[in-house]
């Protein structure tokens, strides 16, 4: 029988991890960075959320955006105390966009308002030592499209960050988000093509989700491989979007993919984020949820990680050609 075409991408993948790993052979692999994007914890304390990854061996935390205003978020010296008391680092922040601060909206006050929230933000990850801000160019939560010239226009007024990127030195990082939750950049493709108009050095990065993956793209392994040199963040989260290992997410493609490309790096993240089904996940932002619930969620996804990645490093060859093989069968 003819192959599948998953399949064949598939064992594509397969292939090139066990090239990459023959042309290093004698140097031991660095392990993925994994880190958390808390904002899905709702208001939970920073205390808490840090002893919980601490626990579980969650070196990075993803910050929720949540300088909302000059008043508002996190401090950076108390933040830092906690963060350092657990051993964990500021991998990145995570850009929240709503209809009244976005960067699409055709309404001038409601963009000037995204700007300056990003500035805050951007500040946040630069005091921090954080590498990258994520964003959707588009609000979550609501997928009707403004008009034809939104993507124009967003691309635009991000332009306007442009210099305080490269300034901070933190990278800005457009992420694709599936229809139902956005009305624009839901592919990888889209994302680069916003970075075209957008045009400045400062957003040149895209921060992938495999939810959003599995939805918009041919194949997650071979999107990462295309885009390798533009990615710099992946959420993470199984099919059903909770925890790694409880759906049919093939995590072993994935974390394949990223080391072929030297995803291992002091700059690139895989963060976690299990937010569960639903149109505008932002409703986990406003929730407590009960602790138990979340500590389940953690050591199933970090564990399952770790466990995954440890058996593709440590595999033979002869392992590797069996894996590929099977992938490689029709039947």
């Amino acid at each position: 029988m003819k192959m599948q075409n998953f399949k064949k991408n598939d064992a594509a993948v397969i292939k090139k991890f066990i090239e990459s790993r023959k042309a290093s052979q004698f140097e031991k692999p660095r392990n993925l960075n994994l880190s958390w994007s808390n904002w899905g914890f709702g208001p939970e304390s920073l205390e808490v959320t840090a002893a919980r990854l601490e626990k579980n061996n969650v070196r990075f935390i993803e910050l929720h955006g949540n300088r909302y205003g000059q008043d508002l978020g996190y401090k950076t010296k108390e933040t830092k105390s906690i963060l350092d008391a657990h051993g964990i680092q500021v991998s990145g922040v995570c850009g929240m966009v709503s209809p009244e601060s976005e960067f699409a909206s055709k309404n001038h006050f409601v963009r000037q308002q995204a700007i300056d929230y990003f500035r805050r933000n951007i500040d946040l990850a630069q005091e921090l030592g954080g590498s990258y801000i994520l964003f959707s160019p588009g609000a979550v939560g609501r997928p009707q499209k403004y008009d034809n010239s939104e993507v124009q226009r967003a691309a635009d007024t991000i332009r306007v960050l442009g210099d305080y990127f490269v300034e901070s030195g933190v990278y800005g990082a457009l992420e694709p988000v599936r229809a139902d939750e956005v009305s624009l950049c839901h592919t990888f493709a889209d994302a680069q093509h916003l970075i075209d108009l957008i045009n400045h050095p400062g957003v040149q990065h895209i921060a992938g989700d495999v939810f959003h993956m599995l939805l918009n793209e041919e194949h997650i392994a071979s999107t990462i491989l295309e885009y390798g040199p533009k990615l710099i963040n992946l959420h993470l989260a199984d099919t059903n979007r909770r925890a790694l290992g409880t759906g049919t997410l093939d995590i072993d493609l994935i974390i394949m993919a990223l080391h072929i490309i030297g995803f291992n790096n002091d700059k690139s993240f895989c963060s976690a984020e299990p937010l569960g089904a639903g149109a505008n996940p932002y409703n986990s932002m406003y929730e407590l949820t009960d602790t138990r619930i979340l500590d389940d969620l953690v050591s199933q996804t970090a564990s399952y990680f770790y466990e995954r990645e440890a058996e593709l490093l440590n595999a033979s060859e002869a392992e590797l050609e069996q894996l590929l093989a099977a992938s490689s069968s029709s039947k």
